[in-house]
């Protein structure tokens, strides 16, 4: 039997705590989520709070992701006591600067046979799992293939250099058991049922399973504070422990945030960015709040309270995993409550650093300059510009689908849009040109002509058929708020059916 129980021996070592973000996108409120409590847990005990970026991934990497994530973590406050750009004792602490070092703990693994390298193509894999999945097999997984081949044969398949990936090498028998703090059992999954998972990529890059135990061994991470849906990597995990004959932290995995059905949040049902909710008007030190009664709980229904305060009443006895619900509506309400209780000065200010700041003022002007004749004008025509959600009403007979199109088509093609931008190195810039580039190769690759898209965006933007320049229009408005108003023009298409 392989097991990971330990009396927590992590305690007589200094507490060190990390978060690892991918930058694979708009910062997540997710990962804010996890961070607080790690923020949190490091201040209470005097401990370190680590900041390491999971850069390996480069299908899904994209520019600025980096960037995003400290200015998304500053704004709210997290700070982080080592990282990429504060450095520290353990650096580098971007995944793709220390290739060097998971190369050489593969090396490690391979000579003390915790790990063999596989040569099996993709061909044969995607056949494999297709009948496994046929015979309904209960378990998905590979299948040993290259698990005891002769040294000759190895020797043989890297002399015709063979492109091969390197796979742990789990246990046949037997179940691997480690201790989730944060729940009453242990947990046990059978050795049989735990994949041979991939460690290293054939193109010599590090899977996220090695990276992050090697890392964490490194780093020295006594305690690590994630989300439940890593639950089942777990075994994984302390496996390469036990094949590197290194200690395991402690783990904690928290409760996944999830929409008011109970489903995983994600962008499709709830705006997930950090940054949505900072341009629409969200302060800071409340969503904190907010975040953290979606898993702990200050007691005598106490739901008010600062950062601070929750550092000071801290105990993983008051953390629950129970599936935490993200309600926008009770956020607003706690935003609502927190504007009330401010005096008109500090209201003032938050609105002059925010929706009033000068260099935004300015630019709205310059688009409305040529288009008013009073001074009074100003305010109502530039008022889409603030806010979210619009009322769509006085442009109903507007709002068409491109010819060729179902409404449901047209929604489709809103939320592919919507989503795109995301994934656009160049659109997430959001700058007019960079938006007009993506917008017109978006309509080359879904057959769509300009004339009809560009005028759905207008309305969904805007909620008017005439306004500034598209692009100036949504570059002006910001990405989470067109977004925001793209999911609601869809969700109005699909309406009508």
């Amino acid at each position: 039997m392989t097991e990971a129980l330990h009396a927590v021996s992590t305690a007589q070592r200094p507490l060190r705590v990390r978060i690892a973000p991918s930058p694979t996108g708009d910062p997540h409120v997710g990962t804010a989520y996890i961070a607080l409590f790690n923020y949190v847990f490091a201040r209470k005990q005097g401990g370190t709070f680590i900041l390491r970026i999971e850069d390996t991934d480069q299908e899904r990497y994209t520019a600025g992701s980096e960037a995003a994530i400290f200015e998304a973590l500053r704004w709210l406050g997290l700070r982080w006591d080592e990282g990429p750009d504060v450095g520290g004792p353990c650096g580098p602490y971007r995944q793709s600067e220390r290739l060097a070092i998971y190369k050489e703990h593969v090396e490690l693994l391979l000579a003390r046979g915790g790990a063999y390298r596989c040569f099996c193509t993709r061909e044969r894999l995607e056949k494999l799992h297709a009948e496994q999945t046929a015979s309904k097999s209960s378990h998905l997984g590979y299948d040993g293939h290259c698990r005891d081949l002769s040294v000759a044969d190895q020797t043989a398949l890297l002399v015709a250099e063979t492109p091969f990936v390197v796979r742990l090498r789990v246990p046949r028998d037997g179940v691997t058991r480690f201790v989730d703090h944060l729940r009453p059992e242990p947990i046990e999954f059978e050795n049989r049922l735990v994949d041979d998972q991939v460690l290293q990529k054939s193109d010599g890059f590090p899977t996220y399973h090695l990276a992050n135990v090697v890392d964490d061994h490194l780093m020295g991470i006594t305690h690590v504070i994630r989300g439940e849906e890593w639950i089942t990597s777990t075994p994984k995990h302390v496996l390469l422990y036990q094949a590197f004959g290194w200690e395991p932290p402690a783990w904690h995995h928290l409760g996944l945030l999830r929409n008011a059905d109970k489903t995983k949040l994600s962008k499709r049902k709830n705006p997930v960015s950090i940054f949505h909710y900072r341009e629409l008007g969200y302060m800071p030190e409340t969503l904190l709040n907010f975040m953290a009664n979606l898993g702990f709980s200050m007691g005598a229904d106490v739901e008010r309270f600062t950062v601070e305060q929750m550092i000071e009443a801290f105990e993983w006895s008051k953390v629950s995993v129970g599936g935490p619900v993200f309600d926008p509506a009770k956020l607003e309400a706690f935003n609502g409550a927190d504007i009330r209780a401010m005096s008109i000065d500090a209201l003032y200010d938050r609105l002059q650093e925010r929706v009033l700041a000068p260099a935004r003022i300015k630019a709205l002007l310059a688009q409305a300059q040529e288009r008013v004749h009073r001074l009074d004008d100003f305010i109502p025509y530039l008022s889409f510009f603030f806010g979210g959600s619009l009322d769509y009403a006085p442009v109903l007979d507007k709002i068409k689908a491109p010819a060729g199109k179902s409404n449901a088509e047209a929604a489709q093609l809103l939320d592919d849009y919507a989503q795109e931008i995301e994934r656009d190195n160049q659109a997430r810039s959001f700058t007019a040109p960079a938006l007009e580039a993506f917008s017109r190769d978006f309509c080359q690759r879904h057959a769509v002509k300009p004339k009809e898209l560009f005028m759905l965006l207008r309305l969904g933007v805007s909620g008017r058929t005439a306004s500034p320049a598209l692009f100036d229009t949504m570059a002006l408005c910001g990405k989470d708020r067109c977004r925001t108003r793209l999911r609601d023009l869809s969700g109005l298409l699909r309406q009508r059916g």
